[in-house]
């Protein structure tokens, strides 16, 4: 069912996120640094970022419950926001216990990763069962720059959703890594959301408005110099949203354009890895994930995230021009 909306449902989810994110802030900021819930910097890092040490984490507290909130007030009206709520809150949680486990009960590997693989294959076999059972969304996927057109996986459609989903989540959570840098470039991608629910009138804007409203209010705290990390709590709540409202839409396909950076981060590490075992020690970036490569090129963090932030901003625009 077509949902046209109020110029208000659109203004108010951004209005209403960014206030409860900001006024958020002020509060959970000393309450975390009171509790001692620092960010811990990799010795093998950067060794600028070691200034970082003890900033705190776990922000992204903020961004669920500015989401949260905003997104069940709206619910009501257009349920459709739902599911994608769901996946933003499931990953999340399961980045709030991993980041628990690290700064607060002190162990520095967190939740170990055959625990968080089964929570995130949980989280994403609720998301499609619901998908399939509750909604009218079908898994074919739109083709960009091809109107009209549709993939049709037949029995590898599921398998694809469980890989574009944890590789969309983990690719957000690997691009967390600079002030400002997660934020700011998946504003860019809920506004590209938010433009493509207006127009396919399903009802989905609100909650894309929301995170864009959340993230807002964040990074009022969160540009260079950051005075807080969202942690796990935000990248995988922030990837969450990013594969919902990608399968909600029916456009996984447009992810490799919209979420380049994502991709990128994931991929350098991939890359870097293989490579490394493979020659025995050598390295195909100064350092992965890649934003880490520019800064040792000598590139200052805000300029990494201005690029990586633009080119996001333009690769948004170019698949805008794909969707109609």
């Amino acid at each position: 069912m077509l949902q046209i909306m109020k110029y208000s449902d659109i203004a108010a989810p951004i209005i209403l996120s960014f206030a409860i994110s900001a006024i958020l802030a002020p509060i959970l900021i000393p309450f975390l640094r009171r509790l001692k819930i620092g960010q811990t910097e990799r010795d093998e890092g950067p060794q600028s970022h070691l200034k970082k040490s003890g900033t705190p984490t776990m922000g992204g507290i903020m961004i669920l419950l500015s989401v949260t909130i905003t997104s069940l007030i709206f619910a009501p009206k257009y349920p459709n926001i739902l599911p994608v709520l769901f996946l933003t809150i499931g990953f999340g949680l399961i980045g709030f216990i991993d980041d628990y486990i690290k700064v607060v009960l002190k162990r520095s590997m967190g939740l170990k990763p055959w625990q968080k693989m089964i929570g995130q294959f949980a989280v994403t076999g609720i998301f499609t069962f619901y998908l399939m059972k509750y909604t009218q969304v079908s898994l074919d996927m739109k083709i960009p720059f091809w109107e009209g057109h549709y993939l049709h996986l037949g029995a590898l459609a599921i398998p694809f959703l469980f890989f574009v989903v944890i590789g969309t989540v983990n690719g957000t959570n690997f691009t967390d890594g600079l002030d400002g840098l997660a934020s700011s470039v998946t504003v860019m991608v809920a506004t590209f959301f938010t433009v493509v629910s207006i127009g396919m009138a399903n009802g989905l804007a609100p909650v894309a408005c929301a995170v864009a409203g959340a993230l807002l209010g964040f990074l009022l705290f969160n540009v260079y110099p950051a005075k807080v990390f969202m942690g796990d709590t935000g990248s995988l709540a922030l990837g969450g949203f990013v594969a919902g409202m990608a399968y909600m839409t029916q456009m996984p396909l447009y992810l490799p354009i919209i979420g380049f950076i994502y991709f990128a981060e994931v991929l350098s590490v991939m890359l870097q890895v293989t490579y490394f075992k493979a020659t025995h020690g050598k390295r195909i970036f100064k350092m992965a994930p890649i934003h880490h490569h520019f800064e040792l090129c000598g590139w200052s963090e805000t300029r990494v995230v201005a690029v990586f932030s633009i080119v996001t901003a333009l690769l948004c625009l170019v698949a805008l021009m794909g969707t109609w």
